[in-house]
């Protein structure tokens, strides 16, 4: 914790000196000392601030480290980040390492692969073109998927690094049929391609769950700095093996492999680590769950071990199996739905129960907040028809005002562990408006 304004000084000059330096504005300055550093802070009459170490008894391996905090971690690490930073940002290095030296061998048997082609330069060119432009076709249908890697960033982050691991293992065995190049290395970089988009677009969402004092573009640059050092680390890496040991198309599929779930399993790893604050269908039930189970409210860092990154829209019993997103039409019986607004016809969400899970549609300016007030209403007339066995109707407006009496300390609690409640991502999920 930083010593700050240790020493203030007023330092004023004798007469003389003073009437040519602006008697008026005499020069401040203090001294701070922080972690065995002493520097002296001074400001100057034309309002530049210099600073100047006045002693400095840390060790040469603390200076190292202090160094290489300031460089690629946050400032005011580790109080300025939230809970898993430090595991995010370690099997982020590993994955951009194994990234960058699954790279390298692809590169190596693309080239390898072109030149075994029988065909003119020219033709080879248009080759390459060619599978470079199917990148893009691959960007482009991956960029309609964004409202879904708004819910599940996680996910989409795993599926981008598998779709680039099976873009570049194709790559790796292309010489393995030189006359399908085209072929094999276009779908390759079709692959490729739509994990380049999900990659970019999940970074925002999962730098923005550690932003915990708003410093969202001080842990962007100093998480592409981390990748930048990590890219370049496995770069040498990839070099190192496609000169050795995977010279051969034998070494490759040994190697290739093994980089390939160190990869994954890195960004799997990854992913579990980040405390993602905003709702979703399963991180709501999975509140409201922990709420009705044990009282409590659940922060981001308590359900990011626990949230399925497979399956994704699993019902949880305890929350009333809820299902969110199906179209009103699928949902309701156009007889009915007049019936279903009227239970709560002032909120923006209407519940329909049936055999097998409660669906809960949503209105078109429905927020997080909306969203839990269903949720819960949802889970406390399960509840009540286990236990009571009363009817249907009876159980939502029994279960509508036991969620009113809980709601706002529940809300305010739940902001509180730094929830986002403004919103709720449900991906693509069909909304009506009246």
């Amino acid at each position: 914790m930083n010593l700050l304004l240790d020493k203030i000084k007023m330092q004023t000059k004798d007469s003389e000196q003073a009437k040519v330096k602006s008697p008026d504005n005499p020069p401040l300055y203090w001294t701070e000392i922080s972690d065995s550093v002493s520097r002296r802070f001074q400001f100057h009459p034309d309002g530049q601030l210099s600073m100047k170490v006045l002693d400095d008894s840390r060790s040469v391996i603390h200076r190292t480290v202090d160094s290489f905090l300031s460089k690629f971690f946050p400032s005011g690490y580790p109080y300025s980040v939230s809970e898993g930073y430090l595991r995010y940002t370690q099997f982020r290095a590993l994955q951009h390492l194994t990234s960058a030296t699954l790279s390298v061998l692809s590169t190596q048997s693309l080239l390898f692969a072109a030149g075994l082609r029988p065909t003119p330069a020219q033709a080879t060119a248009v080759s390459w073109i060619l599978k470079d432009g199917m990148q893009h076709v691959g960007k482009l249908i991956c960029s309609n998927l964004g409202a879904r890697m708004d819910s599940e960033p996680k996910s989409w982050r795993i599926l981008a690094d598998v779709l680039y691991d099976l873009g570049t293992g194709l790559e790796v065995l292309s010489p393995m049929c030189p006359h399908l190049f085209l072929e094999v290395a276009g779908l390759g970089n079709f692959a490729k391609g739509m994990a380049v988009v999900a990659a970019r677009a999940t970074r925002l969402p999962i730098y923005s769950s550690f932003a915990k004092e708003g410093n969202l573009s001080d842990l962007f640059a100093k998480g592409e700095a981390i990748s930048t050092l990590f890219n370049v680390v496995g770069l040498g890496a990839g070099i190192f093996l496609a000169s050795t040991v995977c010279s051969s198309m034998q070494g490759k599929l040994v190697v290739g492999p093994v980089l390939s779930g160190l990869h994954v399993y890195s960004v799997v790893e990854e992913m579990r680590a980040a405390p993602v604050n905003t709702l979703n269908p399963q991180r709501t039930a999975m509140i409201v769950a922990d709420f009705l189970k044990a009282g409590k409210i659940s922060s981001p860092a308590d359900l990011r071990y626990r949230e399925d990154l497979l399956f994704t829209g699993r019902l949880i019993e305890d929350a009333g199996n809820v299902k969110v997103g199906r179209a009103l039409r699928k949902v309701v019986k156009p007889s009915k739905l007049r019936e279903l607004k009227e239970i709560f016809p002032e909120e923006r969400f209407l519940l329909c129960p049936s055999s097998k899970w409660v669906d809960m549609v949503l209105e078109n300016n429905a927020t997080g907040e909306d969203a839990l007030r269903g949720w819960l209403v949802a889970a406390y007339a399960a509840q009540i028809e286990k236990s009571s066995h009363v009817p249907s109707a009876s159980a939502l407006q029994e279960a509508y005002d036991k969620m009113n009496a809980v709601f706002s300390p529940f809300l305010s609690e739940l902001q509180a562990k730094g929830w986002h409640t403004d919103r709720f991502l449900d991906g693509t999920g069909s909304r009506f408006a009246w």
